[in-house]
């Protein structure tokens, strides 16, 4: 295995993917756990609910950050942190100085605007391009219907509201297809526990297309991505990531990928569709119920979790939150856990996403017991459903054995640290 310092893209190639346009393609052996490439972003913005917590430059998290002295609200770990985000902060600084507490652009379109710049400053290739440019983005403009459109504009309008100062803008037409391009090749970086840090682009990562069966997977050390092997991939064969959550059954993953990114998925499992059966597991009862029965849970189910995701995509659950207690949050996953929980089986993913949203909170109000008692029971379940070398089975893990600890079974807290390390090892890199 070649060290990581020397990893790069030469071992792969673009290519033409069959059904699927351009994709990326390994040019030799690659084994479990090895860096296929890296990949720093082309741009990326911290989120504001992590500043002074993390880096605003490279996204580092520590204590005694060193806050702009002008708009206060930017922190950094040292001074070539700042010098380097300079560029891309003085965008934001003068307007979060001008609009106060009003300055509130989503991150879509401070990320965006940062493009712009970055564009501006930089129009020849960078290294974030190697193997595509941002300007081959895919924008997939003929299929956004009129509430996609709207939104757009709605983006643009707020772009130029907050950003007159420093940018040059492009005609509206250009700005619709930049945006477009945005919301389809964008990137939500995260942490080991998969809190939200950030979104960036990372051009050559988008080049890979996406299956449910996914051989690579993609980590972030700050706003660098990093590319690696969770199966043997060998010369000729093409290099998939995953774009969605794979813990959902066929139906719901490929209603996802037609909304964000309007294709189906024709992989091994969407074909056979093999797994769906156990993640839609039902209660063997002594009635059992009618497919009709059946298909109104799953409807009310689906329902429930739009919400959740949209609450958090548009960020009205900080809204939410502040006429609604945690106990009330709380109350909201129990009662709907007790409705599902008549039919369906606790293993059922509908089921684990209510526990999980129900760990939150209790995570949030620091009520350790009741977080433990929810991550035990997601924990087996989600060893089944998800692919190998998943993150989202090292993160619970992670933090059931955070909650051993705090809770003094420091057994029970070891082995499940070593259990997410053993994922992580493979996922993020020996280091």
């Amino acid at each position: 295995m070649r060290s990581e310092a020397a990893a790069q893209p030469d071992g792969l190639e673009r290519f033409v993917s069959a059904g699927k346009g351009r994709g990326l393609r390994a040019r030799r052996h690659y084994a479990v756990g090895e860096l296929l490439f890296s990949c720093p972003a082309y741009s990326a913005v911290l989120t504001v609910s992590e500043r002074g917590s993390h880096c605003d430059g490279c996204f580092a998290r520590k204590e005694g950050l060193s806050k702009c002295g002008r708009c206060k609200q930017a922190f950094y770990c040292n001074v070539e942190c700042q010098k380097e985000d300079w560029p891309m902060h003085k965008l934001e600084c003068s307007a979060m100085c001008t609009f106060g507490q009003n300055w509130n652009p989503s991150e879509t379109v401070r990320l965006t605007a940062r493009i712009l710049a970055k564009q501006k400053t930089n129009p020849e290739r960078t290294e974030s391009e190697k193997l595509l440019a941002v300007k081959e983005f895919e924008s997939h403009l003929d299929k956004l219907d009129n509430e996609k459109r709207e939104l757009i504009q709605n983006d643009i309008a707020a772009l130029h509201h907050f950003y007159s100062k420093h940018l040059e803008y492009p005609d509206n037409a250009a700005l619709v297809v930049l945006f477009a391009q945005v919301n389809c090749n964008g990137f939500t970086i995260e942490d080991e526990e998969l809190s939200h840090l950030g979104s960036a682009i990372f051009p050559d990562v988008a080049l890979m297309n996406h299956s449910c069966c996914p051989n690579v997977i993609v980590t972030y050390k700050g706003t660098l991505a990093e590319v690696r092997a969770v199966k043997e991939i060998e010369p000729g064969e093409e290099v998939f990531t995953s774009y969605i959550d794979l813990l959902y059954p066929t139906e719901d993953r490929n209603n996802r990928l037609r909304d964000s990114y309007f294709f189906n998925c024709d992989c091994r499992e969407c074909v056979t569709k093999e797994k769906d059966k156990e993640k839609l597991e039902i209660r063997k009862l002594n009635n059992p119920p009618s497919a009709e029965m059946v298909w109104d849970m799953i409807k009310y189910a689906r329902n429930v979790i739009e919400e959740f995701r949209r609450a958090k995509h548009y960020k009205y659950i900080l809204s939410l939150t502040l006429t609604l207690l945690p106990c009330e949050l709380l109350e909201i996953c129990e009662l709907s856990l007790d409705k599902m929980g008549a039919l369906f089986e606790d293993s059922n993913v509908y089921m684990l996403h209510m526990m999980y949203q129900a760990m939150g909170v209790c995570l949030y109000v620091q009520d350790w017991e009741g977080a433990l008692r929810y991550g035990q029971k997601i924990i087996k379940p989600y060893c089944k459903h998800y692919p190998s070398y998943s993150l989202n089975v090292a993160s619970m893990w992670l933090k059931l054995g955070r909650l051993y600890m705090t809770l003094e079974n420091t057994t029970a807290g070891v082995k499940a640290l070593n259990r997410a390390i053993a994922i992580m090892e493979v996922a993020h890199g020996k280091d």
